[in-house]
């Protein structure tokens, strides 16, 4: 299978560097998750890639060749990157049907795509009647239309309904699970945690990082652990003889920081302390993104003072 390489990749419109040095290689077989906050290239990255625009310096190829270069792309490559990018005039069923005629898809896999993204039904209807969210699957059908092995996706959950969204993580890690390569840009942490296996996170157009996301998150965010006791007492002293803290909260559960539920549990039981409760707090994709992206923002509020 094919995969994305980007290698001392730079960009500059202008005074302004909107992509700066990037190195990094996209896999097949796992989704990778695009971060970064507003302006730190994403976007750019995506089109460069795509031979939208060309770079100020580096390369980026997919399988060692750039896009220009492909022939029939689309059995190479799919991608969403604007939702309007359709003609409004035309019915999803034609918009379809010229995509694949330009790089020889037979029209039986515009139906096929049709019905796996749920426009059957509504695809001799013009596009300008539909809804964001049907847009969407529009140009996610489009993005699969010549069965690629690369899948690039910008933002794709916007617009979707909840039955939408689960649908899409589904579809992304069956994409996944079948060896493709597939990138999915999004500002949504919860969504992105749901179906991303790796992450690349930029900031200013720089790579700030390049881990799975499990590693992401676990090297950002403390470990602590959950517990709840009929005798309160005994527990702070079983946690205080080795070194713990523990916050006691208002509905009566005890938050220890920077500690795992296993030795926790230990403790608890070796010390015979009751435990009406015992789970490991997981530390979220979110937390562990503003926590390396807080000073790469290209566009902050200020906290207002009350």
């Amino acid at each position: 299978m094919t995969s994305i390489e980007v290698q001392a990749l730079t960009k500059e419109y202008g005074t302004r560097r909107a992509v700066d040095d990037l190195t990094c290689t996209v896999l097949p077989g796992r989704v990778t998750g695009f971060l970064g906050p507003n302006g730190a290239g994403k976007s750019t990255t995506m089109r460069l890639v795509l031979g939208l625009d060309r770079p100020t310096s580096g390369t980026a190829t997919l399988g060692g060749r750039t896009y220009a270069t492909l022939t029939e792309p689309l059995r190479r490559v799919g991608a969403l990157l604007d939702a309007q990018a359709a003609h409004g005039s035309r019915s999803a069923r034609d918009h379809l049907r010229v995509l694949a005629a330009s790089n020889r898809i037979p029209n039986r896999r515009v139906d096929e795509v049709l019905e796996e993204t749920g426009l059957a039904s509504v695809a001799r209807r013009r596009v300008k009647t539909y809804s964001l969210g049907m847009r969407q699957r529009l140009g996610i059908a489009a993005a699969l239309l010549g069965d690629p092995e690369v899948v690039m996706l910008d933002e794709p959950s916007n617009g979707l309904d909840p039955e939408g969204i689960i649908w899409i993580r589904a579809l992304l890690r069956r994409l996944a699970g079948e060896g493709r390569t597939v990138l999915v840009s999004s500002h949504l942490m919860n969504e992105t945690a749901s179906f991303a296996d790796h992450l690349v996170v930029l900031g200013r157009g720089r790579l700030l990082a390049d881990t799975p996301m499990r590693e992401f998150i676990h090297a950002r965010v403390e470990p602590r652990v959950r517990i709840r006791t009929t005798d309160a007492t005994a527990l702070k002293s079983a946690l205080g003889q080795h070194g713990h803290e523990a916050v006691q909260h208002e509905d009566g559960h005890w938050t220890v920081h920077h500690a795992r539920v296993d030795d926790i549990g230990r403790l608890a039981s070796e010390a015979g302390v009751p435990i009406l409760e015992l789970a490991a707090e997981e530390g979220t994709l979110e937390q562990a993104y503003l926590d390396l992206t807080a000073a790469e923002a290209e566009f902050t509020a200020q906290p207002q003072e009350v």
